[in-house]
């Protein structure tokens, strides 16, 4: 393990719900609560206004909706937060040529590896400066942490939250991690977790007192040699550079089981559609259509089918979706539909082997807004309105969906950069009213070296 702490980890904000913060300024300083708003939706992110009243992610919607009644609800809007990620990850590549993301919001860095940092001074520089970078860039806040490891330096991270950054000075590494809940240490789970405290083990101390052989007794060779170099504080991962993507798939779950084998068919050519979109955007092409299919009872079929070369043409991915579709049993209703591409490539042999009647053929026209992982069992014809989404008024102007029903649709208008705006309701078919793609984020001022934003109060550092 490296002597000097160059390993980054960063972790933006409750990113979601703070992008979703920053561009509603009605929102800002309020809970704010982003994920699927069906009976079966889970959080996505929970701002720290939201996490005061227990909220957190992966609770059930429901539950959440129990918890703080009064936070503002919202489904995500995955292109935003994609857009707000590529400009961050871009200010880390600047840093080092390893960087490897782990999420739209999360990454290590190798400061070392370009020349970013050497020893302890040159690193805590490199992460204000980079937290600097972010909120001059972005707006947003995130935490960094620094370490010799990758280990260390995301437990740095989630002590340094919200808004901070913590440097773990090597030689420190056992001492800090002797107490901690052996939850702490990565590949430790809900099962293994409950395994070794079954076994009298729930500390790191504990589990390094354990000693190798009983590790490997409890947990296997592999896992158990692993975790005691870790309670050790030896971790030798290196940090890899972000790998090509192996597939490009979009799935939804849906409210209500669908039943109808015609609007079955319906949505698995629009998640085709989708798909082919989102395959596009990326310049790449792919062999291999797979068809994800999630029935009543849980229990999800997965069928595929490779073409004879790669394709990104939405009638040859619509089609073969359907083929798949017609050797899968809906009977008893669907509740998840997905559609995704592997084998990829980035050139087409559309000329070798277009399948599909009346290939080339242009797809649907695309939303202007991400579509909800989560969506209404709904006739194709109605229109959805969903809460948090951008749309657009011809006398209005810019707004977003504060939420729908009974024919209405409620908006409130105002920008990133506008103060609070007013609410207005219209009807769901309001010829004045279509989606809009979002607006860009308002730039604030940038940090100082120290890390303290020039637009708010000083640090903050602790834990959220």
């Amino acid at each position: 393990m490296r002597t000097a702490p160059t390993i980054l980890h960063l972790d933006m904000d409750a990113f979601f719900a703070q992008a979703e913060q920053a561009s509603k300024p009605s929102l800002r300083g309020k809970a704010v609560v982003v994920g699927g708003l069906g009976p079966r939706g889970v959080v996505a992110t929970a701002s720290y206004e939201a996490r005061v009243f227990g909220v957190h992610s992966a609770m059930p919607m429901a539950q959440a909706r129990r918890l703080a009644p009064n936070a503002a609800y919202l489904v995500p809007r995955f292109g935003f937060y994609r857009a707000i990620s590529e400009q961050v990850m871009q200010l880390l590549r600047e840093l080092s040529p390893l960087v490897e993301p782990l999420s739209l919001d999360e990454a290590f860095v190798d400061l070392e590896a370009g020349g970013a940092a050497w020893d302890e001074a040159s690193a805590r520089l490199a992460g204000a400066e980079l937290r600097a970078g972010i909120r001059a860039v972005t707006g947003l806040t995130g935490s960094v942490g620094l370490a010799a490891s990758k280990m260390l330096a995301k437990i740095a991270s989630e002590r340094a939250k919200p808004d901070g950054l913590v440097l773990i000075e090597p030689g420190t590494e056992r001492d800090l991690l002797g107490p901690l809940s052996v939850r702490t240490l990565p590949g430790v789970g809900p099962a293994t977790g409950d395994h070794l405290r079954r076994a009298g083990i729930h500390t790191v101390d504990e589990l390094a007192e354990a000693g190798e052989d009983e590790l490997v007794r409890l947990l296997g060779k592999a896992h158990g040699h692993a975790l005691h170099a870790m309670a050790l504080a030896h971790d030798e991962r290196p940090v890899v550079a972000e790998r090509e993507a192996k597939s490009v798939s979009v799935e939804d779950t849906y409210d209500i089981d669908i039943h109808d084998r015609l609007r079955v068919g319906l949505e698995v050519q629009r998640l085709a559609d989708r798909c082919v979109r989102r395959l596009r955007g990326s310049g790449l092409s792919g062999r291999t259509i797979v068809l994800k299919v999630r029935r009543y009872d849980f229990s999800t079929l997965t069928r595929s089918e490779t073409l004879r070369g790669p394709t990104d043409d939405p009638a040859v991915v619509r089609e073969a979706a359907a083929r798949l579709l017609d050797s899968v049993d809906t009977t008893g209703g669907v509740r998840l539909l997905g559609v995704g591409v592997s084998g990829l490539a980035d050139y087409t042999q559309e000329d070798l082997f277009a399948q599909a009647a009346g290939a080339g053929a242009e797809s649907p026209a695309e939303e202007r807004v991400d579509e909800p992982a989560q969506v209404q069992a709904a006739g194709p014809a109605e229109r959805h309105w969903s809460a948090g989404h951008d749309v657009r008024h011809a006398e209005h102007g810019h707004g977003w969906v504060q939420g729908s029903g009974v024919g209405r649709v409620t908006v409130r208008f105002e920008t990133p950069g506008s103060e609070p705006g007013r609410v207005r309701t219209f009807r769901v078919d309001d010829p004045a009213l279509q989606p809009a793609d979002p607006l860009p984020l308002v730039r604030r001022r940038p940090a100082d070296p120290a890390g303290t934003p020039a637009a708010v109060g000083g640090e903050t550092g602790g834990r959220g």
